[in-house]
């Protein structure tokens, strides 16, 4: 490695860590080094736009599963954490949805998050974009996150959205304008055919300044205190132990999984936990680690008439034939994000804004946990409770840093969120019941044709959801007892340490989770430089 001093040092390669480290590194004189436990982004799975369906489990995520969890019959679900550089942004689906504005005000005046309004976030979602259809005063052309629409959505997703339509949502192109609510299909965080992920489109542009040092394959042992200082990381790099300092701050951006176990690690948390585990307290925060959200998906699974999904592109001939497409014009299914079309939509007693997201995925058992179908030929509807209530935790199992932490949801803890996800499923297979999807479907696989009274929608939720890759929460923002950082994303009681990512979420927003993620890394540059 290189000199071990430094003004910055960023924990965690992630999205928001790519952001700050580009941010950061603008200014010539600031020295920053970004530390990942992940290796480099050089699979061609994550390139390659449908490379998200290989990416949910194996080499590129921690391998993680959850806790048993009680109210989904003692399951430990599969819980997909990337390990990689671009953190979610370089595994995800692409899909580019940043939260109601209502969310945001949310945090603002109901939960200490001062200065995190709508109004006062959208300059940095805007400033983080680079549309390549949509411009205006809700979007960016010119950011470094490359926003598309998919070039071609397959003839399925286009039927998706008219069956929504058939069902009675209105068509809406642009889920982050003026109103979030009905059917369309998702822009994409894709750019010339390719993922723009948030190592792609910030940290790529900033690699070759001589001020930034990037450096993968680093176990984080501990933050480095002096007092409640920060002063620095101590980490692991080829076999041996390395401290780098840290003149100005420590910034954590391991994520809502990672951020708290870094803190726990390093003494800041729960004392009677930490206490347990033999570990020294520097700080008591009985935040850390607690306040996880995550959206609890529950897909339901059809079975088609004809190879009309991407599941044809499984046999041999016309994986080799999409490949060609591919490397020949940057054209074809392999430009596909799988998870094409989506919809926000309200239950039953939902409040004035919806409380329902769905995604269409053009075929089936893409993702960990999610089965095919005999024929080979299938679609798939996942739809979540877009505000749950259930709360969960991430504590550590050991002392031990190589040591995988425990991650508990709590997934369907409270009644409500029980009573949502049951009319997601219910209403997603009255989706597959419109006629703009019935031409094409033979039957429905999952649920079977037994499953019809709300009670056994419920059922089936419990049986059957899994993860939607959103946690948050676990370092948020507030002013109450339990609340880890300030508006600021300062620690509380400490210097010269912030945490920069979505563990910060004092709750969890009403859509998928990585354009806020990137916002949070966009904001806190100007907190860290004293722009605001």
């Amino acid at each position: 490695m290189p000199a071990t001093g430094y003004d910055f040092v960023i924990v965690g390669g992630g999205s928001a860590g790519c952001v700050l480290a580009a941010r950061l590194s603008e200014n010539p004189a600031a020295k920053v080094l970004l530390l990942e436990a992940g290796g480099r982004d050089s699979s061609p799975y994550i390139h390659m736009p449908v490379g998200f369906a290989k990416m949910t489990t194996g080499p590129l995520t921690w391998g993680l599963k959850t806790a048993p969890q009680r109210h989904a019959h003692n399951r430990e679900i599969a819980y997909a954490q990337a390990k990689v550089i671009g953190g979610g942004s370089s595994i995800n689906a692409e899909i580019y949805t940043r939260g109601h504005p209502a969310d945001f005000d949310r945090w603002a005046n109901e939960e200490g998050a001062t200065g995190w309004s709508y109004k006062e976030v959208l300059p940095y979602f805007i400033r983080s974009e680079g549309n390549t259809i949509l411009s205006g005063e809700l979007h960016g052309a010119d950011g470094p996150l490359g926003v598309s629409n998919l070039p071609d959505p397959q003839p399925i997703s286009r039927a998706f959205v008219q069956a929504c339509q058939e069902f009675g949502m209105p068509y809406n192109p642009d889920f982050n304008g003026r109103v979030q609510e009905g059917a369309g299909i998702y822009q994409t965080t894709i750019k010339n055919g390719r993922r723009c992920s948030a190592a792609v489109g910030y940290l790529r542009p900033a690699i070759k300044r001589s001020n930034l040092t990037v450096e993968t394959s680093c176990l984080v042992q501990r933050i480095v205190f002096q007092g409640t200082r920060a002063t620095g990381v101590e980490f692991i790099k080829d076999g041996r132990t390395v401290v780098a300092s840290a003149s100005s701050e420590v910034l954590i951006t391991s994520g809502a999984i990672g951020s708290p176990r870094i803190m726990l690690l390093s003494g800041i948390g729960p004392a009677t936990h930490l206490g347990k585990l033999g570990i020294r307290v520097i700080e008591d925060l009985p935040g850390v680690g607690e306040n996880l959200s995550d959206h609890f998906g529950v897909d339901i699974v059809a079975e088609l008439k004809g190879p009309d999904s991407l599941d044809k592109y499984n046999k041999l001939h016309w994986m080799v034939w999409a490949g060609i497409q591919y490397f020949l014009f940057k054209s074809g299914p392999v430009t596909s994000n799988v998870v094409e079309g989506g919809a926000f939509w309200y239950g039953e007693t939902s409040p004035s804004m919806p409380d329902l997201q769905f995604h269409f995925l053009a075929g089936a058992g893409a993702e960990a946990g999610v089965p095919t179908v005999p024929s080979g030929s299938g679609i798939t509807l996942n739809s979540y409770t877009l505000r749950p209530k259930s709360r969960g935790s991430v504590r550590l199992a050991s002392a031990n840093p190589a040591v995988n932490a425990v991650v508990d949801p709590n997934f369907l803890a409270e009644p409500d969120d029980v009573r949502t996800s049951a009319e997601g499923v219910q209403m997603s297979a009255e989706i597959f019941s419109q006629p703009a999807l019935q031409k094409f479907i033979k039957r429905l696989h999952l649920p079977g044709e037994d499953v019809r009274t709300r009670a056994q929608f419920a059922e089936y939720a419990r049986r059957y959801g899994r993860t939607s890759y959103h946690p948050t929460g676990t370092c948020k923002i507030g002013v109450d007892e339990m609340s880890v950082v300030d508006a600021q994303l300062r620690v509380n009681g400490l210097q010269n340490i912030r945490i920069c990512d979505s563990s910060t979420f004092p709750s969890l927003i009403g859509s998928n989770t990585n354009a806020a993620a990137i916002m949070v890394g966009e904001k806190a540059s100007d907190l860290i430089r004293g722009n605001l």
